[in-house]
Order: structure tokens, then sequence, then C-alpha cells
């Protein structure tokens, strides 16, 4: 192999391509690749912590479902409770409101029992003065007088 000439100027124009493009071309290009570089890790970094919390969210969404459910439970069973009590409540006064109403028409009947008892009486006095007056009339004896006044009064 023939070293001429053309051959050694293409060496060293090959040399110092190489030797400027070490100097002054790669040195941007590789810091270029490395800012893009660290810049994709970081980008990769941030997505992986995003995941992450968007599950530390979806957790606390769930929690905050679990627990809203529970306080809806408890909600229902206390309206639960509290109608029951309710109805409970509104049974007792009706009952006691029965009594009641029972107590006065007791009281009424008692009442209408005494009216009648002294309506009879006044009746039965009216009777036995009238019983009297035709004792008089016939001028019984006195022990007949006595028999008849006795007979009313064991009737009464």
């Amino acid at each position: 192999m023939e070293l001429n000439a053309t051959l050694l100027g293409q060496f060293i124009t090959f040399a110092i391509l190489i030797w400027f493009t070490m100097r002054y071309v790669w040195p941007p290009i590789t810091k270029a690749m490395h800012e893009r570089e660290v810049k994709i890790a970081a980008g990769l970094e941030a997505a992986e912590r995003s995941k992450h919390e968007l599950e530390k969210v979806e957790l606390q969404v769930q929690e905050i479902i679990r627990d809203a459910r529970k306080q809806a439970l408890h909600i229902l069973d206390q309206s639960n409770q509290r109608s029951a009590k309710m109805l409970d409540e509104a049974r007792e006064q009706a009952r006691e409101e029965n009594k009641r109403i029972l107590a006065q028409a007791q009281d009424e009947i008692t009442r209408e029992l005494n009216q009648t008892k002294e309506a009879l009486k006044k009746q039965l006095a009216v009777l036995a003065i009238s019983a009297a007056e035709k004792i008089i009339r016939h001028q019984l004896d006195s022990a007949t007088q006595k028999t008849l006044l006795d007979d009313f009064a064991a009737e009464i």
C-alpha cells in the first residue's frame, strides 16, 4: 500500500475534523443529551410520584366513601329508632287518652247514676206522700197504717 500525499492529507484532515468535533461540537451535543436525559428522568420521577399520589388519593376517596356510607347507615338507624320511639310515645299517649276518656265516662256514669237515684228518691217521696194521703183519706186504724208504712219502708 502506498502512502501518498492524498492519503496523508485525508488522514490529517480527518484527524483535525475529529479533534474539532471532540473539542467544539461534541460537548454541546453531550450536554444537550445529558440535559434531555435529566429532564426525562425528572419527568419519569414526577410521573411515578403522581401515580403514587393518585393511588393515595384513591385510597382516601374510598375511605371517605366508606365513612359516608357508615354515617348514612347510622343516620338511617337513628331515624328508624326515632320513628319507633315516636310510635311508642304516640301509642302510650293514646292509651293514656283512652284511660282518661274511660275515667271521664265512669265519672259521668256515676254522676248520672247518683242523679237517677236522687230522682228516684224524690219520686219515691212523692209516692210515699201520695200513699200517706190515701191512708189518711181512708182513715184506717193505726195498726193497719203502721203495717202499710212498714211494708212501704221495706220496699224502699
